[in-house]
C-alpha cells in the first residue's frame, strides 16, 4: 500500500519537498481520524438531543395555547 505525500515547503527559501508518510505520522493521521469521526457523532447527537428537547418543550406550551414568543415577552 502506498502512503499518503507530505508536502514541506520551507517558507524561507521557498523549497519544496515531497515525501511518503512515515509509519509514525501514519498512525497519528489514523487516530486523528477516528477522533475527528467520533467527535462529530457526539455533536451530531448533542444537537439531536436538543432539538428533541426543544420540540418537546414547544409541545408542552402548544398544549398550554403559548409559543416561545408568549414567554419572551412575559421576560422569561
Amino acid at each position: 500500500m502506498k502512503k499518503p505525500m507530505i508536502k514541506i515547503i520551507d517558507a524561507a527559501t521557498g523549497q519544496e519537498i515531497d515525501r511518503e508518510m512515515t509509519d509514525e505520522e501514519l498512525d497519528q493521521l489514523k487516530l486523528d481520524q477516528e477522533k475527528a469521526k467520533a467527535d462529530r457523532a457526539k455533536a451530531e447527537a448533542e444537537a439531536e438531543a436538543k432539538a428533541q428537547a426543544k420540540a418537546a418543550a414547544e409541545g408542552k406550551l402548544a398544549a398550554l395555547g403559548l409559543t416561545t414568543n408568549d414567554l419572551r415577552a412575559l421576560g422569561l
